[in-house]
């Protein structure tokens, strides 16, 4: 018969792999995919030992448990590898900066490499800011984020669909 204590650890085992899990998948999601391998792996360990004190007694060994969640947490890189290299996506690159003769020239470059650029005028804090939108598909990211390094502030956010508008036929870069 299983001891209170045991129900105990079996439920807050099972409360923290669970809230772990959460956690890797919001990790992933935003392309984390190191700290969401190691998560897994402290996920899937917590799992597999409460897994084994409710089926088997607790019999399984340190081996087998770091070999189980290890192969769970490659698992976990590999597939957002997959996701990133395989399926086809857009993002919206957005920056923030001030309006000067740099950020036209940046603009030129983006416009030149291919990169349909969208320039919007706002008003910040300490008067006016530019504001670049750029729909790219993902991969190409970093291309845009080294063209845009050191205008102001950046963020990157998924586009799930895109229709009309200009997209580069430049599938070389």
């Amino acid at each position: 018969m299983t001891t209170v204590l045991g129900l105990f650890f079996i439920f807050f085992a099972r409360m923290t792999d669970v809230s772990m899990g959460t956690f890797r998948i919001l990790l992933l999601v935003r392309g984390m995919k190191l700290r969401a391998a190691l998560i897994g792996f402290c996920e899937v360990s917590i799992y597999i030992i409460a897994l084994s004190v409710v089926l088997g007694g607790g019999k399984l060994s340190p081996p087998e448990i770091v070999f189980y969640a290890g192969g769970f947490a490659a698992g976990n890189y590999l597939g957002s590898f997959l996701e990133e290299k395989l399926l086809s996506g857009y993002a919206l690159v957005e920056v923030i900066a001030e309006s000067s003769p740099l950020l036209s020239e940046k603009v030129d470059t983006l416009r030149e490499a291919g990169y349909g650029t969208t320039v919007l005028s706002g008003k910040g804090k300490n008067g006016e800011r530019m504001i670049l939108k750029i729909v790219c598909e993902r991969k190409k990211i970093s291309d845009v984020l080294g063209k845009v390094k050191g205008l102001g502030f950046v963020y990157i956010s998924d586009v799930k669909s895109v229709s009309g508008g200009f997209f580069s036929t430049n599938k070389g870069k």
